[in-house]
């Protein structure tokens, strides 16, 4: 599916007075994919039509990012996390599931925090992370990032160009599943839309705050307010297999799926790895 075929598949509505995309497809437990830094739903198309086939899917694009809004305001997790709950209660969902990666993953922690703490608006059920800084300690940020995060972060976002863009990307992707042209490409699109490179620099904020709110986002991990599951692509340079160990270290009756000759993007690369992992881990769950 290209992306203009999935875009074409969704709607926008308004949650709490931003526009949200988000597509929803597919019967049964509702499943929320929470898509990555510094890309979109459309990540999600590779495994779109095996997830639809079991669950009752949501993936909407985080404000900032892909068709969203783009407003000109601070881009907080505490944000990202907000549009959700209130997408899902304007849905008439309360009980969901969650599939998140990369900056969705922190949004997950969030989102699984506020469980925790009783003051979550949506009864999470499980949880299923891919590559993403879970742990700040073991987050190994490329250059790009630590300057995007700097006080030179808004200049040098104005001057990226496609090329850069590329470059970094296929960085973070397997020798064996490199990104295709067109993710490249539409990808950079979407990032273009609507002055969308003067958002970079304020989502990417979202690393200090995994160091600032370190205990409150892994405390739901190390107790296990849900089942979850680590889908890893082995060969990340930012989160890969480093971050897998840190994950079992930290976190009681660890599950976790290695994926080797997968990269940053497994959902990406080896998609029908990622959907069997997705499948394994729920049969299990739904068993106890």
């Amino acid at each position: 599916m290209n992306v203009n075929e999935w875009y074409k598949g969704g709607q926008f509505t308004s949650v709490n007075g931003l526009k949200v995309y988000f597509r929803r497809s597919g019967e049964g437990e509702p499943l929320v994919c929470i898509h990555g830094f510094p890309s979109s739903s459309w990540d999600f198309e590779k495994i779109w039509s095996s997830l639809i086939s079991r669950f009752d899917t949501f993936a909407p694009d985080l404000i900032g990012l892909g068709k969203s809004d783009k407003p000109k305001q601070p881009l907080p997790v505490s944000l990202q996390a907000d549009i959700i709950e209130a997408l899902l209660i304007q849905e008439d969902i309360t009980n969901a599931h969650i599939l998140a990666h990369d900056l969705g993953d922190t949004v997950a922690q969030e989102l699984l925090a506020r469980q925790t703490m009783n003051s979550s608006q949506i009864n999470w059920k499980s949880c299923i992370f891919m590559n993403g800084g879970i742990f700040p300690e073991t987050h190994r940020p490329l250059l790009i990032q630590k300057i995007l995060i700097s006080s030179f972060g808004p200049f040098v976002a104005k001057l990226m160009s496609k090329k850069s863009f590329e470059k970094n990307m296929r960085k973070v992707f397997s020798q064996a599943h490199p990104p295709s042209d067109e993710f490249i490409q539409e990808t950079w699109n979407l990032i273009n839309e609507n002055e969308g490179k003067s958002m970079i620099p304020r989502l990417i904020r979202y690393m200090q705050e995994r160091v600032t709110n370190r205990e409150r986002w892994v405390k739901p991990l190390s107790n296990n307010v849900v089942p979850i599951l680590l889908i890893n692509g082995t060969e990340d340079p930012i989160s890969g297999k480093h971050m897998a160990d840190r994950f079992s270290e930290l976190v009681p009756n660890a599950d976790s799926v290695l994926l080797e000759n997968s990269g940053h993007y497994p959902h990406l690369e080896t998609p029908e790895m990622v959907s069997e992992a997705i499948f394994r881990f729920h049969d299990r769950i739904n068993c106890r």
